[in-house]
């Protein structure tokens, strides 16, 4: 029986892809076609097929283009690293350029996936419908709920391109966004009485901070938390705890910068990759950690191993290179965005 729907799908995606081939180029999208191909029967999108990145880019030979529709029933759909968020947002873009109708109700199917993927709680995984290992996590790590919550805004409130999408999925859509904000506002972690940032995950039925991969150990994020700050700030009309939420975190970014310090990635002969990443002074250059112990706000690190480490150089090199430990990431939302909400909404700043 399976094997049935995986046959009558894929002949469905064939179709739909060799009328849209047959209309020139006019009324196709290369980018576009691809995302049609690699959409899931659930209406989501895979972020790789093993260990390779999916390239929309790439030219897909008649058998990669077999290959890809007999995969329409793998359960690998996710929000993870930009997935089903890029994918809808181009197909809008690609509806609005060559009036393709097929692109518009492909991307109302990763909509309703969406809409489907939100947990109770009101937060969403970072894969679905695959619960394994912490999947299932209420996750704000590489902005998976938030790319979600503002797709799902933009439906709403028909901006950047989305008003031509269903208006029944208007309702829904705001609804989800109403039950994500009230997640967004539980999980901001207060520390002493006082409100501060956002973990990268957080048990779906406890609401509790959550540990991922080996390496990502729980700890309030410098980085994920600038998105959920951002989020909240397209609010109109913010309510008082939603003016709370975000004053409390800014100040908590101005309180945790590492002045005087730069992250950058150098040549280093004596590793075996040839390239390190070091922490290196400089004064005119201001960093935020990835992860600060919750109670101490002390930046903190770990390998493969989940051993904790206060320098990023004692962990394994494979990490230090292939990992964001330090960023920039609110320097706008501190300088700029921050301070405009702030005098929109009548909120003195320090």
């Amino acid at each position: 029986m399976r094997k049935m729907k995986i046959k009558g799908l894929s002949v469905l995606i064939f179709g739909v892809f060799m009328i849209n081939l047959v209309k020139g180029q006019n009324g196709v999208d290369t980018v576009a076609e691809n995302m049609l191909l690699y959409q899931r029967a659930i209406g989501g999108w895979p972020k790789a097929i093993g260990n390779i990145k999916v390239d929309y880019h790439k030219t897909l030979s008649p058998a990669d283009r077999a290959q890809t529709m007999e995969d329409a029933w793998r359960n690998d759909a996710t929000m993870d690293n930009d997935a089903t968020y890029k994918e809808i947002n181009h197909l809008i873009k690609a509806y609005k350029k060559t009036g393709n109708k097929v692109y518009l109700e492909a991307a109302e199917r990763g909509i309703r996936y969406l809409i489907k993927a939100q947990n109770a709680n009101g937060g969403w995984p970072q894969f679905y419908p695959d619960s394994s290992l912490y999947r299932a996590d209420i996750t704000f790590n590489d902005d998976a709920m938030i790319n979600s919550m503002n797709v799902l805004y933009d439906v709403g409130h028909g901006e950047k391109g989305f008003d031509v999408v269903d208006h029944s999925l208007i309702e829904p859509a705001n609804e989800a966004v109403k039950k994500g904000i009230v997640c967004i506002l539980k999980t901001q972690v207060e520390v002493k009485g006082k409100l501060t940032a956002w973990c990268q995950q957080y048990d779906k039925n406890t609401l509790r901070p959550a540990p991922a991969r080996t390496f990502e150990l729980v700890g309030l994020s410098g980085n994920e938390s600038v998105g959920v700050v951002e989020f909240l700030m397209r609010i109109p009309n913010p309510s008082s705890q939603i003016k709370n939420a975000v004053k409390s975190a800014v100040e908590w970014f101005n309180e945790v910068k590492i002045r005087g310090y730069k992250y950058v990635h150098v040549a280093s002969p004596s590793e075996a990759s040839g390239r390190d990443a070091v922490l290196t002074r400089d004064t005119s250059s201001i960093v935020w950690a990835r992860f600060y112990e919750i109670d101490t706000n002390r930046p903190f690190f770990a390998g493969r191993n989940s051993i904790k480490k206060y320098n990023v150089s004692e962990i394994e090199n494979e990490r230090r290179i292939g990992y964001g430990w330090y960023g920039m990431w609110p320097q706008q939302l501190i300088n700029k965005d921050y301070p405009e909400w702030a005098k929109k909404n009548g909120i003195s700043i320090r």
